[in-house]
């Protein structure tokens, strides 16, 4: 089985917070874009938490975006096996290098994770260095809660964001 790769981590010196998931899904993959599935809620979700449109923009301009109101971007695993998109399906995972990423923004106040399974595997890699937050996944795959459950629980952001 070929190994799948994620994408480079989108901050910079103004990130405060870093969302992290676990590796970019097939159709995110595909379209060589974070949370690039539509049926993913992550665009939706960011829009509540900015309070700015989101979804209508380019790709490009949705980073710029999330760089312009201090949030970066990028997955906890590197590079994995793994049939199809589900984060149960991932095996030999191999991890980024978050402590670095993390030691290079000096004004990060939180790391959020998106979804359990980076919560579990971030969580180990980033040791308390920083305060973290565990989001629900904002993956269709992740129906047990309704959206505007997730919602209120990403609204957490808004705090280190201010």
């Amino acid at each position: 089985m070929a190994r799948k790769a994620g994408f480079p981590p989108v901050a910079d010196a103004n990130t405060r917070v870093l969302i992290l998931g676990s590796l970019p899904g097939e159709a995110s993959l595909a379209v060589q874009q974070y949370y690039g599935n539509p049926r993913n809620a992550f665009w939706r979700l960011m829009e509540g938490v900015l309070g700015a449109s989101l979804v209508p923009l380019a790709y490009e301009a949705r980073l710029a975006a999330l760089r312009a109101h201090g949030v970066g971007l990028w997955d906890v695993i590197a590079e994995a096996e793994r049939p199809g998109s589900l984060d149960a399906a991932i095996r030999d995972p191999a991890a980024n290098d978050l402590v670095k990423l993390i030691e290079g923004l000096p004004a990060l106040r939180v790391v959020a994770f998106n979804g359990g399974t980076a919560a579990k595997l971030g969580g180990r890699l980033i040791d308390e260095r920083i305060p973290t937050i565990a989001l629900p996944s904002s993956s269709p795959a992740h129906a047990a809660r309704s959206f505007e459950q997730k919602a209120q629980a990403w609204s957490a952001l808004k705090t280190p964001l201010s």
